[in-house]
């Protein structure tokens, strides 16, 4: 039977013919927990007496929400995790490293693994072409002792991508407005797979985007082909062996298709309180911020950072800035290549690799009544550490434009 990227990595995994709804045992190649998340992980393996690792040069211990700890609860947290490293020999990707997401793909992911992560954004190393989504917490810590992980085999949405973006616009805007369209459980449970000439032409950094918010419209995973652009991106990162094909079969069956024209897509804003409340950047110009935040492991990459200081390049800007690179790798590349310098010359704080505000633990935690427009991937109430500020969800591009203005502005503008 013809089969999508999921059903053909599940049946590989579980070592039979897959189909969509069956419940299947499956081989886990590489599974992750971070500092929020992992320490119940290990309390319910000790729970069970499975102190262990099958595979323990593929099973990550992330400390990047709270990184580094802004008090001595969270401190403690970490050392749960490094303790559990010392007694099974897993992997901790320490303090100042970066986020898990962005971590899995520079280092760990491959084209045709099932990863299992106990953090919804797992789906971000789908742009590898695997198999990778969140799980609780004691589900992915028996996958770290056991080498395996029970699971529901998706239904697939082919997201079919034609067209060229036009200046200004970005894969961000192209997944807000999909989310607007599909709605933030429109996709729920479902394996997005994201297909067609313009999937094709994407540039990794861009597919990481698409795949890393396809939970946002509840997604199981999302995915893209394997290809010649990620053959080049694991040979950059020195991973070229682990390079291999993968396609849906032709006439692969999916329970809904969407095709989006990236020529139609505009830069767009997401709203309070939802993802899916999405507007163009026409109907979302002018809203006043109190600050702007480029970072993340929707947005904190090489390339979104070289955006954002391109715009405010010899400027000032007019609100609170953060910028966090993803990882300790975008850091120094982006030091290297004097992005930093641009960026916080134009006003903005350099945040050590993490997710920082995102999380709302520390770094950049908003007032009551206060506004921020990010390149996060969730604005629900809170997200940003206080229910009653208000965040808006856009590009970098957007982001960097609204800091110098002090309001959302259309970043066509400055380009």
């Amino acid at each position: 039977m013809s089969k999508t990227i999921s059903e053909k990595i599940i049946a590989v995994h579980c070592g039979k013919d897959v189909k969509p709804g069956d419940l299947v045992v499956a081989d886990v190649d590489a599974a992750l927990v971070q500092d929020g998340t992992g320490p119940l992980s290990v309390q319910e393996l000790r729970k069970a007496g499975l102190v262990k690792a099958a595979h323990p040069d593929r099973s990550i211990l992330f400390l990047d929400h709270a990184s580094p700890s802004p008090r001595k609860e969270l401190s403690n947290a970490h050392n749960i995790l490094r303790e559990f490293a010392r007694e099974t020999g897993v992997v901790v990707s320490e303090i100042g490293e970066g986020v898990c997401h962005q971590r899995m793909v520079e280092d760990f992911a491959r084209p045709g693994d099932l990863i299992v992560g106990a953090d919804s954004h797992t789906v971000t190393s789908g742009a590898l072409g695997a198999f990778a989504t969140g799980m609780g917490s004691s589900d992915v810590g028996f996958a770290i002792a056991l080498g395996k992980v029970w699971l529901r085999v998706p239904e697939s949405f082919k997201i079919d991508l034609i067209g060229f973006f036009n200046p200004g616009v970005f894969a961000k805007d192209l997944m807000l407005h999909i989310i607007g369209h599909i709605g933030a459980d429109g996709a729920t449970y479902k394996a997005m797979e994201f297909v067609g000439p313009a999937a094709a032409e994407l540039p990794m950094h861009e597919r990481f985007v698409l795949s890393n918010m396809a939970v946002e419209a509840g997604a199981k995973a999302g995915i893209f082909s394997s290809d010649e652009k990620t053959k080049a991106y694991l040979e950059e990162a020195g991973r070229g062996d682990y390079y291999k094909f993968l396609e849906p079969d032709p006439d692969a069956a999916y329970e809904k298709t969407f095709t989006f024209d990236l020529a139609k897509i505009e830069p767009t804003v997401s709203f309070p309180h939802t993802v899916d409340n999405t507007r163009t950047i026409s109907e979302a110009a002018d809203v006043k911020i109190d600050q702007a935040f480029v970072g993340t492991c929707t947005n904190g990459r090489l390339e979104d950072l070289r955006i954002a200081a391109d715009i405010v390049k010899g400027k000032k800007v007019k609100v609170r800035f953060f910028v966090v690179p993803a990882s300790k790798k975008v850091y120094l590349a982006a030091l290297r290549e004097g992005l930093l310098e641009t960026l916080a010359e134009a006003g903005a704080v350099i945040q050590p690799p993490g997710c920082g505000p995102c999380v709302g633990i520390h770094q950049g935690v908003l007032a009551d009544g206060e506004v921020c427009i990010s390149s996060q991937n969730r604005n629900f109430k809170g997200r940003m550490g206080n229910p009653e500020g208000f965040i808006y969800l856009a590009s970098p591009a957007t982001v960097a434009a609204s800091a110098l203005a002090g309001k959302i502005t259309d970043p066509r503008k400055y380009l």
